[in-house]
């Protein structure tokens, strides 16, 4: 018997935690890496730079004491928020369903298997948009750490730009060397065609070609290139569809460690999580002549930017 209003379906919920788009397609949880379970309500601590790079007299006279050191790391407190999507089915649809002569094996989704799908892919483009309007914004970063790129700077600019210098500058900055590159599929389309990536990095004398995600990863000398290729419709509901892509015409990098931050350790970001994500379905007998089913997919996270200089921005990378 349920124990709640809202009981949790071990098949839906495993479709709900399995769903996903391509890698290529949504990256959130590649660059702001959900950590260890944290509970609702969590904390982290934010170290003053200074502390870690100010060193103190540490010489020590015969009959004094040490010079004491005082860190003066500030607590902060934030909470998981919930974030959840319903789809009302008929029991009619559902009745019909089961009802129906199944293959042996394949072919046929069940409209609740159907819904939790489609309702989970909404859930995970909208963390895709919160993670990607927090990575790409300037504001996120202090103002040592961007750049805004424009006319013959602009990578697009295979005559004039070069990216291979700026992007080597720029990992030098960061007090923690940052160990991803996260591009807008735009941008990546351009940086892996731009005649001086091809040339640095497959020593092309024609200028003419593409690079892997690898090879710039190896020639970077960080551990991975993401790339964010996923689309959203921005026009408003009931109007005509208007597609853009998540991650716009930009550039980061960043240095990502969960390890770090469940090691109270300077990490770009982390996501904090209250539980997996869940599904489950609920009863609506006033919906429907033999009523309706109610399914729900939610999850409680928070994205969390924590260490802000340990990233680099490059806005309008391509124009």
């Amino acid at each position: 018997m349920a124990t709640t209003a809202f009981p949790v379906n071990p098949t839906l919920t495993a479709i709900a935690i399995g769903y996903k788009n391509r890698d290529i397609d949504l990256i959130a949880d590649r660059v702001l890496p959900r950590i260890g379970r944290t509970g609702k309500k969590f904390k982290y601590t934010v170290y003053p730079m200074a502390d870690a790079f100010t060193v103190p007299n540490t010489r020590v006279a015969r009959r004094a004491a040490p010079t004491q050191v005082d860190f003066g790391g500030t607590e902060v407190n934030d909470e998981c928020v919930d974030y959840a999507l319903d789809d009302m089915l008929p029991n009619d649809e559902i009745i019909a369903w089961d009802e129906m002569p199944k293959p042996l094996s394949g072919g046929l989704v069940s409209p609740l298997a159907k819904s939790t799908s489609l309702l989970s892919g909404l859930l995970m483009l909208d963390r895709e948009i919160r993670v990607a309007n927090l990575v790409f914004n300037a504001t996120t970063y202090p103002a040592a750490n961007r750049t805004t790129l424009s006319g013959t700077s602009q990578w697009s600019d295979f005559t004039n730009s070069n990216p291979v210098d700026v992007i080597l500058n720029a990992l030098d900055l960061p007090i923690t060397k940052p160990n991803v590159l996260v591009f807008g599929q735009a941008t990546w389309t351009k940086l892996r065609q731009h005649p001086r990536m091809v040339t640095a990095i497959l020593g092309n004398q024609v200028n003419a070609g593409a690079v892997t995600r690898e090879q710039v990863a190896a020639f970077f000398e960080v551990r991975e290139v993401v790339v964010g290729a996923g689309f959203v419709n921005s026009a408003r509901k009931g109007q005509a569809v208007t597609m853009s892509r998540v991650w716009g015409k930009h550039a980061a990098a960043l240095y990502i460690s969960p390890d770090a931050a469940d090691a109270d350790l300077p990490t770009f970001g982390f996501t904090a999580g209250f539980g997996d994500r869940i599904a489950g379905t609920m009863d609506e007998p006033k919906v429907g002549f033999r009523g309706s089913t109610i399914v729900r997919v939610g999850e409680s996270v928070k994205e969390v930017i924590s260490a802000a200089a340990s990233g680099y921005y490059f806005e309008n990378a391509v124009a």
